[in-house]
Parts: C-alpha cells; structure tokens; sequence
C-alpha cells in the first residue's frame, strides 16, 4: 500500500531505546521462575551471572560470544534509529572482551504504517554500524509488528583465557567508565520537546561509538571485570557486578561524567519511566548521602541506550587503561569509584 506521509518513529512506540526493558525486578521474578538447565562443560558464561552475552567455548584458543538486543526507536530519524540499536547490540560483545564476526537483523515493523524507504533507512543505518565494527550483517528475520523494532543477534570470538567478566572484581580495584550518563534524560526531553540541536548531537554521538575499546582490553594486565552500562543505569549495572564479584561498590559523584546539559534537565524533573522502575527494583541494596536529591538519584538510575563500559581494574593499572580508553577515542572517561569487601552493596559519596 502507498505511503505518503510517515509518522514520527517515536510516535508509534510506547518506550525507546534501552528504557523499553523490563525492570530489573520483573526480570528477576520471570527468570527465577524459570527451569534449571542442565550443565554444559563448554557453556563459560550462561544466564545466571546477570552477564552482557553468553559464552560458549569451541576450543582452547577459541570461545564464542553470542547476544542479542533489540529495542523500539527513541529518536525519529531513521538512520540513526538503525545505527543506535546495532552499536547498543554490538557492545554486548565488546563488553566481554570479544571482537565481533557477524550479526544478524532482528527487524519488526508496522508495514501499512511505514514506508519502505523508512525501513530500508533503519537497515541502512545497523549495516552501516556493523561495517564500521568490520562485520557483515549475513541474515535475520522480520515480522509485521505493531510497534517498529530493530536489532540484531550478534556473534563474537574471546580467547577462553582473556574472557571478561562482570562477576571478577577485586576489593581495591578502580572504576573506570568509559562514557558520560544522561542518555535517558535526553531522550525524555526529545519527546518532550526541550531537547536542544547541539545535545540532541551529542546524544548520537554517544550512542553511535562503537564500544570496542572492550576488545583491547581483554588478556590486559590488571582487568579484572567489565560490563556495559544499559537499562538498568549505572546502578543498576554496578550491583550486577558487585553481587557478582561479592564485593561492595563505592561511587564517587562528582567524578561520574555526564552528558552536557544532563544534570540541568534532570534538576528540571525530565526522567524516563525506566529510572523509578530501576531504583524500585534495587534501591535497597544502594546507599546514598543524606538528603541526596531525588534528581540525582534519577540521573544514576538513567536508563543509558549504548552506554559506556564499567571496567574494574587494579589500581596500579588504572591510569594506564584510563589513558587507553581516552586515546581509543573515549575523551570523557573517568574514574569514578572504587571496589571493597562487602556483601554485594553499592554507596554513593559526594566526593573522593
């Protein structure tokens, strides 16, 4: 059917970007109701770690990452819609210190609502994103959806020796991330309207970097855990690698780099429905300052669409790999906390 005039891709959906996942405490209750598997030898990394990908070792020098991520539009345009969703899904390989070699499209669009030329742009921008990482885009599968969905399954290969984790932290480690928070913030305020030229750039262009500063991190001396920085915000993501590691997470919240403009429109009250839901589902393993605002408390729970990399590293190593990160292009990363013993918690102080 003819098309004349396509809606605004955010209109069709009813979240965008990594805001769109369950809540950490839906998760949990829909996976712990969920049947044991049996065990695999060769399976490194399953489910029950909270870990970016899956791990499957081939051989002695060889392991495969595999992962898959998909998600609906937080911005109109198209093509960047595309690029977005395919570096969001590619980071999940780099976050295990693996290098991506193929992917395959996940795309679910409304046919009678979009037009051809609006799908084959989103496509365009993944394709473009996956030559970027070196990858070919070899298949995948589409359905008529009600809501316009893209992603992608994405494959990888890790040395079994050099495979990262997000469960190996160490007390005395250092934490390094790789990019600024803010991303849910700025989606919100696109859909609301407040969103200016200049941020509204500086959002894709955090989004659209490629995370594989993770792939050279992988066998490096003093890496002990690294993870990715998604839905569930920086906290979120923290504890998955405090509880990992069985060690206590301390952020220090003034070093913890944001997107220009962030925290102004946080103070303002732009929040996606995803940053309540996180704090609901984990507040209680997080201790925060008195009278920590609530507009804070958001910008750490923000749901982060491609986010940056959470290394933990050795603290003799740490300025070396924060000057690693930076020279790979990472020009906001920052140290921003520290690893201890402890139950598996997380605390926020003001300062270092």
């Amino acid at each position: 059917m003819p098309h004349t005039t396509d809606p605004p891709l955010t209109s069709l959906a009813h979240g965008g970007g990594c805001g769109c996942k369950m809540s950490p405490a839906v998760l949990r209750d829909i996976l712990g109701a969920a049947p044991q598997q049996a065990g695999f030898a060769s399976l490194l990394v399953g489910r029950e770690t909270s870990d970016d990908a899956a791990v499957w070792k081939l051989n002695d020098q060889q392991a495969l990452v595999a992962t898959t991520d998909f998600f609906m539009p937080m911005v109109d345009d198209p093509f960047a819609f595309g690029q977005i969703a395919a570096a969001n899904a590619l980071s999940d390989i780099y976050a295990m210190g693996g290098t991506p070699i193929m992917a395959l499209a996940l795309v679910g669009m409304p046919v009678n609502v979009l037009s051809p030329q609006v799908i084959g742009k989103i496509l365009e921008g993944g394709a473009s994103i996956c030559a970027e990482a070196g990858v070919p885009i070899a298949g995948g599968h589409s359905i008529d959806s009600v809501e316009p969905i893209y992603g992608l399954v994405a494959l990888g290969l890790v040395h079994p020796d050099h495979l990262l984790t997000n469960r190996r932290a160490k007390p005395g480690d250092r934490l390094i991330l790789t990019k600024p928070l803010g991303v849910g913030v700025f989606s919100a305020a696109l859909k609301q309207g407040k969103l200016d030229s200049a941020s509204y750039l500086a959002m894709l262009a955090a989004t659209t970097q490629l995370n594989r500063v993770g792939q050279s991190l992988a066998g490096r001396a003093g890496v002990h855990a690294l993870t990715d920085v998604t839905g569930f915000g920086l906290l979120g993501h923290g504890l998955e690698m405090a509880q990992g590691a069985s060690v206590d997470i301390e952020l220090f919240m003034d070093q913890i780099p944001f997107l220009p403009g962030a925290e102004t429109l946080a103070e303002a009250g732009v929040r996606t429905g995803a940053s309540p839901r996180n704090w609901a589902a984990y507040g209680d393993r997080v201790d925060l300052p008195d009278s920590f605002a609530h507009w804070r408390r958001d910008l750490l729970c923000d749901p982060q669409t491609s986010g940056g990399l959470l290394i933990a590293v050795a603290p003799g190593e740490a300025d070396a790999i924060l000057a690693l990160v930076r020279q790979a292009g990472f020009a906001a990363a920052a140290q921003i906390g520290c690893v201890m013993a402890g139950p598996g918690r997380i605390r926020v102080a003001p300062s270092a």
